[in-house]
């Protein structure tokens, strides 16, 4: 009798920051942040296939890195020493296929690596709690933290202290993304460029003059991108005049969202602003109950 290997899939959802305020760099060179992650029903998928062998990433997009590099390998070495396991993860092949655009502060690579725990923590069969689990997702970033719980959540500090809040009303979303992508590194250097520029200073505490601002609605890395790239303020804005009752940039970009009231409205505005040089997809935001059932792992 042939034996068939043990394949779990599971759902890797997207993000979008509805606000992002940076108040402030730490000596350590950490940020200190107030945003509102909000989950998205488009989403990744992953096969996890048990295979003799070492540990493998494959994935039909380019820029999907397939190395150590990437975040889902970076979680299972995490995970398979956190089991109290010797050497390097093995027996596993990954392949990710990508619907959530890379560069586009959206939380697609955070997102897969909180999908590699939950999944890899049950083809392991592995003895770890879920308060584990979130620790490692914290080690890992803020974002990876979030996707283990979804929904609507204030994460404060680093990003990485959430607070579940409770559930935004449900949104259809439009996102678009210019033919760039933005690194996140570089996003918030240019806000420190341009917060140290206007009088700031680093210290172990805060000091930005930007934090008093009172709208909460409003993403802080959004006008130093858009000081390299104005395409993504010009996209923000056909996003509103189109439909959108709210649009503005995710995380440190490249991709724009806007909030719309129903499916049609989205479709419309999605339609409006597609171009060769411009990707958009129609998704709706998700409660925490609902991104919990989507991203659980299944066995095929």
């Amino acid at each position: 009798m042939t034996r068939v290997s043990p394949v779990v899939r599971v759902q890797a959802c997207a993000k979008i920051n509805l606000t992002l305020r940076v108040l402030g760099i730490h000596a350590d060179g950490y940020h200190e942040l107030r945003t509102t992650f909000q989950s998205l029903a488009l989403h990744d998928t992953l096969t996890f296939t048990a295979k003799p062998g070492p540990f493998r990433l494959l994935s039909h997009d380019p820029d999907c890195p397939t190395d150590e590099t990437n975040l889902v390998w970076k979680a299972a070495a995490r995970l398979w020493r956190a089991a109290g396991r010797r050497g390097d993860p093995d027996g596993v092949t990954v392949r990710i296929t990508k619907r959530v655009p890379v560069q586009a502060g959206l939380g697609g690579g955070s997102s897969d690596a909180a999908a590699a725990l939950r999944a890899l923590r049950v083809l392991w069969r592995l003895d770890v709690a879920d308060e584990q689990l979130e620790h490692i997702g914290r080690d890992l970033g803020a974002d990876v933290a979030f996707f283990l719980s979804g929904g609507t959540v204030l994460g404060v500090e680093r990003g990485d202290l959430l607070f579940p809040l409770v559930d935004a009303p449900r949104a259809w979303v439009v996102l678009a993304r210019p033919d760039f992508g933005v690194s996140t590194t570089e996003a918030y250097g240019w806000w420190d460029a341009a917060w140290l520029a206007a009088g700031g200073h680093v210290s172990g505490g805060l000091g930005s003059s930007r934090s008093s601002r009172k709208d909460e609605w409003t993403n802080d890395l959004q006008g130093p991108v858009v000081e390299r790239h104005p395409r993504i303020l010009r996209l923000v804005r056909a996003l509103a005049r189109h439909g959108a009752q709210f649009a503005a940039m995710s995380g440190s970009g490249s991709a724009v969202f806007g909030l719309c009231a129903d499916r049609a409205t989205a479709e419309r505005v999605a339609a409006a602003v597609t171009s060769r040089s411009v990707s958009t997809w129609v998704t709706r935001t998700t409660t925490r109950a609902e991104h919990v059932r989507a991203s659980a792992p299944s066995f095929r």
